[in-house]
């Protein structure tokens, strides 16, 4: 005991930085985690408040979850979710290294710095801004889609009702948000890797293709697999502004759009559904959590330096 003590003792400034982290993840991350009990309840308000109507709503066991995959919205909103996600990992990967590789290779350091910003930018745009300028190209009077169309004489189109569309344009919008910054993280890699490497193999005669297969890559794949374990945890979550914003909750377009999140959303606001909507969250997470474990696991066997833990 005194050891420990001792050893608190010691660390104690560390200790105090990490506090206020600490504090936030108590509060905003594991203590909402009691609610999830929500889920196997029929939540009724009570006038004495949130806990008492906690307390005092009927246990119904497995009946939200019968009731959510019994919908014929479960399938769609499962199936967007996923190959949406599946999609934006393994393009948005590929993306993301390459751009990280290209900008290593500029010589200029100053138009480097340039075209980082440039890439970056979108990131820090809220998604009803985003909506906005998606809007100003789709839009059926003035958009400047149409407009290009209308100049070709070919007839316009009303995005907001053709579902046929927006897998492309979401696709498309969420890489122009996202692969910039997902690029610095590589990038960063890049930038620690020891330059002798790069000396060697052009001693050894590798051109610059060579020189990225047989040691940019290998070097950056480390990383490149505990990224992509974590965003496989998240291949039952998505980007609810992307999807909820940038369509605009057109509901024409919901066979193409409409995902867990949005789902949830729509359930607690419409209609109400405390419970079956929690259920819908938990079965998100435990699901992400348990490929967590599953892509951890195999990723170990492969090679024990890859795996996230």
């Amino acid at each position: 005991m005194k050891r420990f003590m001792k050893h608190l003792y010691d660390n104690r400034v560390w200790l105090v930085m990490v506090l206020p982290g600490t504090i936030w993840f108590l509060l905003l991350a594991y203590l909402p985690m009691a609610g999830n009990i929500l889920a196997f309840k029929d939540f009724r308000y009570h006038p004495d408040g949130f806990i008492e109507s906690i307390r005092t709503s009927e246990w119904v066991g497995w009946e939200n979850f019968q009731f959510l995959f019994s919908t014929s919205d479960a399938w769609i909103i499962t199936r967007n979710t996923v190959l949406y996600n599946a999609v934006f990992i393994v393009v948005g990967l590929i993306l993301a290294v390459a751009l990280a590789i290209l900008l290593s290779q500029l010589v200029n350091r100053k138009l480097a710095k340039i075209y980082q910003t440039g890439m970056l930018f979108p990131h820090f745009l809220s998604w009803v801004v985003v909506s906005y300028f998606v809007f100003t190209f789709l839009s059926m009077d003035r958009g400047l889609a149409n407009t290009i169309l209308g100049f070709f004489n070919i007839p316009p189109i009303s995005w907001y009702n053709e579902p046929a569309y927006w897998p492309f344009v979401l696709t498309f919008i969420n890489f122009w948000k996202g692969v910039g910054f997902a690029s610095i993280v590589y990038l960063a890699a890049i930038a620690g890797i020891n330059r002798d490497y790069y000396e060697a193999a052009m001693i050894d005669g590798a051109n610059k293709w060579q020189q990225i297969k047989h040691v940019t890559l290998p070097a950056l794949m480390p990383l490149i697999v505990i990224l992509t374990i974590l965003d496989i945890g998240k291949i039952f979550s998505a980007d609810f502004g992307l999807f909820y914003q940038v369509p605009r909750d057109s509901g024409t377009l919901y066979s193409v759009t409409n995902v867990i999140d949005t789902y949830v959303y729509r359930g607690l606001m419409q209609m109400g559904d405390i419970s079956m909507t929690t259920a819908a969250g938990l079965y998100q997470a435990f699901v992400g959590f348990i490929l967590v474990l599953l892509t951890n696991y195999i990723a170990k066997k492969i090679d024990p330096d890859y795996a996230l833990f």
